[in-house]
């Protein structure tokens, strides 16, 4: 009889199936491609609605507000020669070169009629919906490389990650932000049709492709690439999927084929003539790629005047999350799409103003001198200097060679007239970056103001020095010089300011109450009228041609003058006392009476304006 024997079965180990995977995702696909796209396009959009009608914040100032290629007198292209900042490309710029963006910026303009933010906002949320729907074509793609199908299910919910995601909120809240949406748009749509451009025909790989659609993808990278820098980086991705995800190149296997190749079977040669070709299909699709991405590097090379950019270092956070499978990173997706749904909703919130932004960083990076920094600017624009100096000292104290804070801080100090302490950070200010163009000048006022005049002299020149086109440099020198009693040298720096910047006001008007004062009545008058023409609606011009054309006795003129600028400027006391000294001298004693009045009922404590009354009293009464 035989032995029993206890026979056991060898269990298989169980493999991780991708095709089981999608399959055991507990939800269900939109039946349509349209459908899952309006999905995606409404939670992205949701989720960053709130800050439609939010301000210019953190960059957008300089980006948007005080970049003047966005104008429409400024030539177009303007926006090819210049940097994202309206700057021209210098060493002194990071050379960021992206004039789509920048005319996207200029479009916005165009449609709003002006700068209104909200306007800027609504295409910003609108971008991040599109290219949260392009992405699931995308998420597709990649997820379908080691397998023989396509993952609806895993596309949507990666693409549903991404929309919600509050990493995205700098990009979409702040306009600034809109190059990293085009770039992202176009990158995708680069790679897209790129995909597109290849085609199966085999076990191996594809001999024959569509060069079209090659073009167009090399097409789209150019516009990624022209809205932000990183754009370039697709055609890497695009050569990566082609050479590993769709040829599946192995170069062992490669070399091996080929050495066996030598002495195969008549049977194999068709087999052999068919990896030829796609090989050399492989090959030109690289080349092209190749050259495109030079053709782009050379542009950006050359564009930048053949030198690297100067960039200031940033931190910037990143966070990733890993899930688990089936129906329990189900129940954690869930919690993590709501989390980042409702961390996305408060963050927008917070970029709606920008004082509220730079808050919330502060309950962050309580040690981060530029938050410290940026509230103390906000709060100065708002009038509210003490908690500008808190902030900038803060700043200060956390980076002691923070020279633009100590720049800010001796402004609010001067206007505070602690100026000892202003000009002491200020000579720091200058120590630490000699090229401070702002700190410069804002030095020689300040030591102008403590009559330290060659000290004061030398800092605006310095200041011009560093800044060429600098206006507000030149009419404080030529304030300067007025102070030390260098009346020409004061008239050629405000010349210089009004060439400069010729809508720059106070240096015309500076210039022509010089010459009244030096009895130059006719340079002067002269002087005047070629302001008015520039700026017709400036009533400090019109006051002080009154004056020149009341001392030439042209009294109807004056008069008339006196009146324009009244309407303009209802509440200047002055104005009224000085067209009250007219009538004095055109002997029109009730009415100069009546100007002495209202100009005293505005400002009780000028004591010109009670001298003048009492005067043409006395003379009325004697004439009585």
């Amino acid at each position: 009889m035989a032995d029993c024997q206890n026979q056991q079965k060898m269990l298989k180990p169980k493999t991780f199936d991708e095709e089981n995977l999608e399959d055991e995702l507990p939800i269900s696909v939109p039946r349509s491609t349209f459908q899952a796209g309006v999905i995606i396009f409404m939670v992205a959009v949701l989720c960053f609605v709130n800050s439609y009608d939010g301000e210019f914040v953190f960059d957008d100032t300089e980006a948007i507000e005080n970049n003047k290629d966005l104008l429409p007198s400024t030539p177009i292209s303007n926006l090819l020669e210049n940097d994202f900042w309206g700057r021209k490309l210098s060493n002194l710029s990071h050379k960021s070169y992206r004039p789509i963006t920048v005319l996207t910026f200029r479009w916005n303009y165009w449609a709003a009629g002006g700068l209104y933010p909200k306007g800027f906002h609504i295409v910003n949320i609108l971008l991040h919906g599109f290219v949260c729907v392009l992405l699931m074509p995308a998420y597709k793609v990649v997820l379908s490389i080691n397998a023989m199908h396509s993952s609806p299910k895993s596309s949507l919910l990666c693409s549903l990650l991404f929309a919600v995601h509050p990493v995205h909120t700098e990009s979409v809240a702040g306009v600034v932000g809109r190059a990293d949406l085009l770039c992202a748009l176009f990158f995708i749509l680069s790679f897209l049709m790129y995909v597109k451009g290849i085609t199966r025909e085999s076990a191996f790989c594809p001999s024959n492709c569509s060069y079209l659609w090659i073009i167009i993808s090399m097409s789209f990278c150019a516009c990624a690439t022209f809205s932000k820098e990183q754009g370039i980086t697709v055609i890497g991705i695009c050569s990566a999927y082609d050479i590993l995800a769709v040829c599946k190149y192995n170069s062992y296997k490669m070399s091996r084929s080929y050495n066996y190749s030598i002495t195969v079977h008549q049977k194999y040669k068709n087999k052999i003539a068919l990896e030829d070709n796609w090989k050399m299909a492989l090959i030109k699709r690289q080349l092209l790629l190749t050259v495109s991405a030079v053709f782009l590097l050379v542009v950006r090379w050359r564009v930048m005047g053949s030198a690297p950019p100067i960039f200031q270092i940033h931190d910037n956070p990143h966070s990733f999350v890993n899930g688990t499978i089936f129906r329990i990173a189900f129940a954690g997706f869930v919690l993590l799409l709501l989390v980042f749904f409702l961390r996305s909703i408060q963050r927008s919130s917070e970029w709606r103003r920008g004082i509220s932004l730079f808050k919330s960083g502060e309950k962050v990076c309580p040690l981060n001198a530029k938050v410290h920094y940026n509230i103390g600017k906000l709060s100065a624009d708002s009038g509210n200097t003490t908690l500008a100096q808190l902030h900038y000292r803060l700043a200060i104290k956390l980076n002691p060679m923070y020279d633009q804070a100590m720049n800010n801080l001796a402004n609010i100090l001067k206007d505070n007239n602690l100026t000892e302490e202003a000009e002491q950070l200020l000579d720091k200010a200058v120590s630490i970056s000699s090229d401070f163009a702002a700190a410069w000048m804002n030095r020689g006022i300040v030591k102008a103001a403590l009559k330290k005049f060659t000290e004061a002299e030398f800092s605006y020149k310095r200041g011009i020095h560093y800044r060429k086109n600098y206006p507000d440099c030149y009419y404080n020198l030529g304030n300067l010089y007025l102070d030390m009693g260098r009346s020409q040298d004061a008239l050629e720096a405000w010349h210089n300011a009004t060439v400069l910047k010729p809508t720059h006001w106070n240096s015309w008007n500076n210039a022509i109450i010089l010459l009244d004062n030096l009895n130059q009545h006719e340079k002067a008058a002269s002087l005047a009228l070629v302001a008015l023409r520039i700026l017709p609606n400036n009533s400090a011009l019109k006051f002080s041609l009154a004056n020149v054309y009341g001392k030439q006795e042209k009294y109807n003129e004056s008069e008339k003058l006196f009146h324009e600028a009244l309407r303009g400027d209802p509440q200047n006391a002055n104005i009224y006392l000085n067209l009250g000294v007219l009538y004095h001298r055109w002997g029109r004693y009730s009415d100069a009476l009546l100007y002495y009045k209202q100009s005293f009922q505005l400002n009780p404590q000028n004591s010109i304006t009670q001298e003048n009354m009492k005067l043409l009293q006395s003379k009325l009464k004697s004439k009585n």
